[in-house]
């Protein structure tokens, strides 16, 4: 009774391969997220383009027998295999192999709740299934029958299977645009009240909840793991001033993020796109800060979103106490960078500060001749009024505001 006990609470147990110079600490990282042990770690000294199993049969011979050595339940690669690959490697080793975009689609899928999310996931691991359906039915797939020539029932199984994940795929992608078309309404109706929008971007568990539930009050589920966080939440911010805007948390960002997910999720990082700032969140801990942000940056490029207005927060400060030379490092790497820390919740008064000024304007003295009266309500709609005084010589106006209600108000400033 004792051994099934044990047996039964074992977790799955991985070996890992990876590419030359990949340390593997990402896709462990990934698999514990997904409640898998690695066992082993592998890093391949080259990586040779080999049509059975992207690498010699000799090499794949020796990690199939390490794998039934410590009792292995499954190989997992940091790169790309495609369906051909993955089916040679399951006959040989006799265990499920998969690589490293499964594992992320494995994870979105445990992590999504609502609807949206739900199907943004299905979307995607159904774009990646496709291509492998032909695996799952083995050489029955290749069987023939009657006349020669005549399709076999494996491949006509196979073609109705397809043509059914299609049909999915096409549903899936319309249901979408019908969540889409909903965010999109609700987006129009924060746009027609003018509040800033500002969306919180950076890698995967660099603290960008954590930070939302300290600069707002908010409740936002947090996890130290990978993913956490897959549906945008929006919660407003009270500005310096008086002002205010509305603050976005956006799913994490990873290196090597498979397209499929990019395209399944276009509508939510499209709170990214359509943000008036971003706070670009890195996780200061981390050794590979640098590469992250990179990472981060491309990603933004990719859809869009790269030329945004943008402040860069070195978030977990707290964990660098004693380690000032690390620090030092950073502020050098990012020098307009912010340090803040959402457990000790430091550094968000220069926050608030500086996205005071890049959201709503300088604060600056004008006076209007009355005659611009109308220019008052520009200001209020895209920025704040913060004193009003009407005397003889004019409006004596204290005031916030960018775009095209500072390039009327201009003429007037006090200088």
């Amino acid at each position: 009774m004792v051994e099934i006990k044990e047996e039964q609470e074992r977790r799955t147990r991985a070996i890992l391969v990876g590419v030359p110079d990949d340390n593997l600490s990402e896709l462990k990282g990934l698999v514990d997220t997904l409640g898998i042990e690695c066992v082993k770690a592998l890093t391949l000294t080259r990586l040779e383009v080999q049509p059975a199993y992207g690498m010699g049969k000799g090499k794949a011979e020796e990690i199939a027998d390490l794998a039934k050595e410590i009792q292995s339940d499954c190989i997992i690669f940091d790169f790309q295999i495609d369906p051909t690959k993955q089916r040679n490697w399951e006959k040989l080793a006799g265990i499920p192999v998969f690589d490293r975009e499964e594992v992320i689609l494995r994870i979105f899928a445990r992590r999504a709740q609502t609807h949206e999310a739900v199907l943004q996931v299905d979307l995607a691991r159904l774009q990646y299934s496709l291509p492998r359906l032909a695996h799952s039915y083995g050489d029955m797939a290749r069987q023939r029958g009657g006349s020669y020539g005549a399709k076999g029932s494996g491949e006509t199984q196979l073609e109705l299977d397809q043509r059914q994940v299609r049909e999915r795929i096409y549903q899936t992608k319309q249901e979408l645009k019908t969540v889409a078309s909903g965010r999109l309404t609700q987006r129009k109706r924060r746009d027609r009240i003018q509040v800033p929008t500002c969306a919180l971007v950076g890698y995967t568990n660099a603290g960008k909840s954590s930070l939302l539930n300290a600069l707002t009050g908010a409740d936002v589920f947090v996890e130290n793991k990978l993913f956490a966080t897959l549906d945008p939440t929006t919660r407003r911010l009270a500005l310096k001033d008086g002002g205010s805007l509305l603050l976005t948390d956006t799913v994490g960002f990873i290196s090597n993020l498979p397209h499929t997910l990019i395209d399944a999720f276009k509508s939510t990082l499209e709170e990214a796109v359509q943000a008036d700032l971003q706070l670009l969140v890195i996780d200061a801990a981390d050794p590979d800060a640098e590469n992250q942000y990179k990472t981060v940056c491309s990603v933004l490029d990719e859809i869009g979103a790269g030329k945004k207005q943008r402040i860069i927060l070195l978030n977990k400060t707290d964990k660098l106490a004693g380690d000032s030379v690390l620090l030092s490092q950073l502020k050098i790497t990012f020098p307009d960078a912010l340090c803040v820390s959402a457990k000790e919740k430091t550094g968000f008064e220069e926050l608030a500060v500086r996205m005071t000024a890049m959201l709503l304007g300088e604060k600056r003295d004008y006076v209007l001749p009355v005659s611009e009266k109308a220019l008052l309500n520009e200001i209020r709609h895209r920025g704040l009024i913060l004193d009003e005084k009407w005397m003889d010589d004019g409006i004596h106006v204290t005031a916030r505001t960018t775009g095209k209600p500072l390039a009327l108000i201009t003429p007037y400033l006090v200088q």
